[in-house]
This record gives C-alpha cells, sequence and structure tokens, in this order.
C-alpha cells in the first residue's frame, strides 16, 4: 500500500527544477545559519585560547590609549612608550601578584620581508620568568637561551620558516646590523608569537639604546586573587596602565559586534526568503493539482488527510534543504574563515568556524520548524477545497 511520503516525493518529482531551486533556497539558508552559530562559537573559543596561552591575567604598560594596548596584548606592536624596569619591583610587592615577567616589545624594518619590504617584531624578554609564563610555548628544536647578556634568539614558527633558519644558524637584525646565533624554533601556537624573534630582554635594552626601560609588565595573579583589587592599585602607579584580560576581551568583542549583527540579518533575511519559496512551491503544487484533490476527497479523503499530505511535501523540502546545508556548512568551514579573517579587525588564532553536532540539530530543528510553519497555510488551503468545485476545475479562492 502506498503511503502518504511516497505520494508527497513523488508530486515533489513532477516539478523537478521548481523543486530544486527551493531545496537550493532551503540549504542557502541553513549554510548561513550553521556559519553564523559556528563563528559565535568558534571565535569565543579561540579568543580565550589565544588569552589562556599568554600565561598571565594583567599588563601593565605606559599610559595610552586601550584599544593600542588591547592591539598590543594581542597582536604584538612597536612599543612606542616605556616604562622604568624599577615599576617590576612594586607590582611584586603587592600580596595578589604570583608571578611577573618584563618585556621590551620593538619593530625592525626589513627590507627582504615580502616583495616590499616588512616589518619584524623583536621582543625581549628574560629567559627565566618569561619561559615560567609561557608553558604553552613548546620547541620544534632547541631551547630557551640561558644567558641575559648572550646575542642569541628563540624564532617563532612563521619567522623561521620565512627566513629558512635551523638552530645552529646565524641570522642578521636589519637596521642595527647585529647578528643573532638561533639557539631555538618554537612549534606552531596559530598565535602572533609564531612570527615573532625573541632575545634576552638586557640584549635588546642595549641595541634599541633603551636602558632598564621596558614596554610591558605581564602579570600571573595567585589564585584566588582579587583582580579588581589589584588593578586598583595599580594605577596608583605613575604614568601607567593596566589591561585586564576581561577588558582586552570585552575591547575585541565589541569591535566585531556589528559585523555580528550584520551576518545575523543577513541570516534572518535569507531564511524568509527560502521561506517564501517553500509556501509558493507547495501553493503552485496545490494549485496545479486541484482537480486531484477533489477527486481524492469524493473517494473518501478527509481534510485531514490532504493536510498531511501536503505538509509531508514541505516536510520533505526541508529535511533535504537542511541537510544539504549542513554539509555546505561543513565542506566550506575553512572557506568561511578566511572570508571572516578578511572581514574583522582582530581575529584570533584557530579555527573561527566550530560546528559540531549540537549546532547541526539545533540548525535542523530551526529549519524544520520554521519550515513546517509554512507549509501550514498552503495545507490547510488544500484541506478546505470543495469536492464537486474541483471536478468542474473551479478554482475557488
Amino acid at each position: 500500500m502506498i503511503t502518504k511520503f511516497q505520494v508527497a516525493y513523488r508530486n515533489l518529482l513532477r516539478k523537478k527544477m521548481r523543486t530544486m531551486l527551493t531545496i537550493i533556497g532551503i540549504a542557502l539558508s541553513a549554510w548561513v545559519l550553521v556559519s553564523l552559530l559556528g563563528f559565535n562559537r568558534g571565535y569565543e573559543i579561540s579568543l580565550n585560547k589565544d588569552i589562556d596561552n599568554m600565561g598571565f591575567q594583567l599588563m601593565v604598560m605606559a599610559k595610552g590609549c586601550p584599544y593600542e594596548a588591547a592591539t598590543l596584548m594581542l597582536k604584538g606592536g612597536t612599543g612606542l612608550r616605556y616604562i622604568k624596569r624599577d615599576v617590576v619591583d612594586e607590582v611584586m610587592r603587592e600580596p595578589e601578584v604570583e608571578q611577573t615577567t618584563p618585556f621590551l616589545m620593538a619593530a625592525v624594518f626589513d627590507p627582504n620581508k615580502g616583495e616590499s619590504g616588512g616589518i619584524a617584531g623583536y621582543f625581549g624578554v628574560e629567559p627565566k620568568s618569561f619561559s615560567a609564563m609561557k608553558r604553552s610555548l613548546k620547541f620544534r628544536q632547541g631551547k630557551w637561551f640561558t644567558d641575559e647578556n648572550a646575542y642569541e634568539t628563540v624564532m617563532g614558527y612563521e619567522a623561521a620558516e620565512l627566513e629558512q633558519r635551523e638552530v645552529g644558524d646565524m641570522i642578521l637584525m636589519p637596521e642595527k646590523n647585529v647578528q643573532f646565533k638561533v639557539v631555538g624554533i618554537l612549534d606552531r601556537t596559530g598565535t602572533q608569537d609564531d612570527g615573532t624573534i625573541f632575545i634576552p630582554l638586557k640584549t635588546a635594552q642595549k641595541i634599541f639604546n633603551q636602558p632598564d626601560e621596558i614596554t610591558t609588565i605581564g602579570i600571573k595573579l595567585k589564585s584566588g586573587a582579587d583582580s579588581a583589587r589589584l588593578e586598583e592599585k595599580l594605577y596608583k602607579l605613575p604614568d601607567v596602565q593596566v589591561v585586564s584580560l576581561t577588558q582586552v576581551k570585552d575591547t575585541i568583542m565589541s569591535l566585531i559586534s556589528t559585523a555580528k549583527v550584520m551576518v545575523l540579518s543577513i541570516a534572518l533575511i535569507a531564511i524568509l526568503i527560502a521561506m517564501v519559496g517553500v509556501i509558493n512551491t507547495i501553493l503552485a503544487s496545490v494549485w496545479e493539482r486541484f482537480q486531484e484533490i477533489g477527486i481524492l476527497k469524493t473517494i473518501g479523503a478527509m481534510p485531514w488527510d490532504i493536510f498531511q499530505l501536503i505538509w509531508t511535501e514541505t516536510l520533505i523540502l526541508c529535511t533535504v534543504g537542511g541537510i544539504l546545508g549542513v554539509i555546505l556548512a561543513l565542506v566550506l568551514a575553512r572557506v568561511t574563515d578566511i572570508l571572516i579573517r578578511s572581514v574583522l579587525p582582530y581575529a584570533p588564532g584557530g579555527g573561527l568556524v566550530v560546528i559540531d553536532w549540537k549546532l547541526v540539530l539545533v540548525t535542523l530543528a530551526a529549519i524544520l520548524g520554521i519550515g513546517l510553519l509554512s507549509g501550514v497555510y498552503p495545507a490547510w488551503k488544500a484541506g478546505r477545497i470543495r469536492p464537486l468545485e474541483a471536478i468542474r476545475g473551479e478554482v475557488g479562492r
């Protein structure tokens, strides 16, 4: 005995092109929705991972724009403002502080970087305190320098790849004409550390003529310490500002909030357009089969039977379109990631689009729910067709 599902499926096959276009519209809507929800999740995960990999919860630096501070913290920078090295000792006296690490950021123009040159970032760091705080950094080759005055360097993964360097090689710092021996190469981290060249802090201070000066102090808090209270005390230090990871995260999220609203609007518009397409397709199918539906009612089909038949067609369209949209989102996740990175002011390392089974199920449920609601009117309209009018060919509206 033929089922309602089989009848609905064969009815959709009568107009293959129209059915296919409707399914494509639903699939595109599902793709946009999955990608948007995956971006919301992936961005939060990647940003939190970047912050966790930094190894500290607060940063102290010279007074300036908080947006510049956030960029300096997460993307590196030239370090145009300096603070005295003595500030580290003042910070360490605070009971909430477990550990500190000072560093000096600098940038040098490298004419051999890219086709027209580029900026090479150098971090002067204390080997002991920096390596203890940045435990997430792993070495592909070699190890940290141990002499605070050595002309040695540890290169990030991408910096080493670009320079084609191995442990034991010598590199020349442009502009300064100073040579360093490569003693370590880091594994890929997906953060700004990949493109950074690390040198001993005292060596950096000597080369860049900044004796006893640094750009930033990284602070790790003791477990359960009151971060807000420590910030209030640190703000009393002269000519410095304090940047917490919470502030940085809020700053970055505020920068991308407009982009997220725009993407959400696009997703909602795409879903509405797809649902209008579903209504149009099912209504057109109902009017084309006007006499057929009348005959079904004449031989005993009840309005609820007709309603179920038309609603099943809607279910098939939405299910197939939703599944295709999810597959499309999974296949093109990397492309979506690249497109998002091209328009965001700051994109953390790692995947920006994270799609899991929970997200897939939520998307399919949303598409099916909205789709079935869209099919209520055409199904109700079909159930109200009068048998005699249908057999006579009169379309009563």
